[in-house]
């Protein structure tokens, strides 16, 4: 197809050019410098000797919820290695935090992905010799997956998820979509709606065992930290805004005095989604004129803080008990949302923008059940969180639902390894 061999063509020609961006990112601290050359292919390590499996999450989000999963696996499968690719930095650091507490099991093994070069693709598969492939939501790279069907491997495609912008785009290379969709040997989907595209794009093949991030255990957190923060926000009213994107935080600013007005000594906790912008936002805050304590630099709120910054990887779970009212971020700039789930789990009251496209089903799921409030602006943001702050009540309804909810979603996870079974079963390295 015209399309796919001229996207085959540019990224042929882009090598150079990708060299030089890895590198421009490596100096910015978006990659690891040690560990630059995996991004074309080249392994850091050997491979281990049978069987061995290939599961790829692009990021943080991703990988939070297949790593349970490769418990289950590694579990079920007493021979079985995994090589799990990502990214990012910040996965792979989470990657490296599960390693070191399961020191005794090193079948866990972490890659940088190759970017999409056949080059890089076939160095990368040539080393790992994968016998089966299991791709993270909606990661398609044309290069790989034809790379993957020269040598017989059918990716398999777990929690897909179809974002409307994803389907729109699709939509419009029709045959390019079935051609390359259709090297997959399973598409399972996450939701219902995620489901009904795949199969309005002519595939086949289509499973829906339930979402991998709904089927995830509770976030946890250290206990003397959360002791130590608690005691030190007191009894002040408190709300959190989780997993900010950029141009958002300005947004929460203008709310957060907006509260004041009303309400004393209100403390507001923003914990950006990528923590690499934690300079960034304090300066701004600070040249707004507000006090801020920052988590990175080992800094406690104080009785005068008024934003308390968690620029910190790895500890969401400890930003969710620290307050009942959350925000969840991406959702008033057009990111597409984060997911509410862990709040929910967290007897979060939930607040959230109007931008929801990566997590419709779900916001749309616990909007029903009145687990969720949708607010537009800092001044409608404002108004709800006053609302709450003045209604003991109206939180506890709100987590009540949010937790009902969560503990009604599980199974997923199961229901996926039984899908999967096909593919581990019987191989041998």
């Amino acid at each position: 197809m015209a399309v796919i061999r001229l996207y085959r063509l540019f990224a042929f020609l882009a090598g150079p050019l990708l060299v030089l961006r890895l590198r421009r990112r490596a100096r910015n601290g978006r990659e690891e410098v040690s560990r630059l050359r995996e991004r074309s292919g080249f392994a850091s390590i050997n491979r281990p000797s049978g069987r061995l499996i290939w599961v790829h999450a692009a990021s943080v989000g991703e990988t939070n919820s297949v790593l349970p999963l490769i418990d289950d696996l590694l579990a079920a499968y007493a021979d079985l290695h995994v090589l799990l690719t990502t990214g990012t930095v910040t996965s792979a650091e989470i990657i490296g935090a599960r390693q070191k507490r399961m020191a005794n099991d090193r079948r866990l093994i972490h890659q940088y992905a190759p970017l999409d070069r056949s080059k890089w693709v076939t160095r990368f598969l040539n080393h790992w010799r994968p016998q089966a492939a299991f791709w993270v939501e909606s990661e398609i790279w044309p290069n790989t997956i034809l790379a993957c069907a020269a040598r017989g491997l059918e990716p398999v495609m777990v929690n897909g998820r179809m974002s409307p912008r994803s389907f729109k785009r699709w939509q419009g290379f029709g045959t390019a979509a079935r051609f390359l969709l259709g090297k997959f040997a399973l598409l399972s989907a996450q939701d219902t709606i995620s489901a009904e595209r795949l199969e309005s794009l002519g595939l086949e093949n289509i499973a829906m065992p339930g979402n991998l991030k709904l089927d995830a255990p509770a976030l946890t957190c250290d206990d003397e930290t959360l002791h130590a923060v608690t005691q030190t926000c007191g009894t002040r009213p408190c709300w959190l805004a989780a997993s900010t994107h950029p141009g958002e935080e300005e947004i929460l600013l203008t709310a957060h005095r907006m509260i004041g007005e009303t309400l004393d000594n209100v403390l507001t906790i923003i914990v950006p989604r990528h923590p690499e912008r934690g300079a960034d936002i304090a300066a701004m805050l600070r040249r707004k004129g507000v006090t801020i304590a920052r988590r990175s630099n080992n800094e406690l709120p104080s009785a005068t803080t008024d934003i308390y910054l968690m620029d910190t990887l790895g500890e969401m779970g400890l930003a969710y008990r620290l307050a009942d009212i959350a925000f969840i971020g991406g959702t008033l700039v057009p990111h597409g949302g984060q997911n509410p789930f862990e709040a929910a789990q967290l007897d979060c009251a939930i607040l959230h923008g109007p931008h929801i496209a990566n997590f419709e089903s779900l916001f749309d799921d616990m909007a029903a059940k009145g687990a969720t409030a949708e607010i537009t602006d800092a001044a409608t943001l404002a108004t709800q969180v006053k609302a709450l702050l003045n209604n003991r009540s109206a939180i506890d309804q709100m987590s009540q639902a949010a937790k009902e909810y969560s503990a009604s979603m599980g199974g997923a996870r199961a229901r996926m390894v039984k899908l999967l079974a096909p593919f581990l079963e019987g191989q041998n390295g």
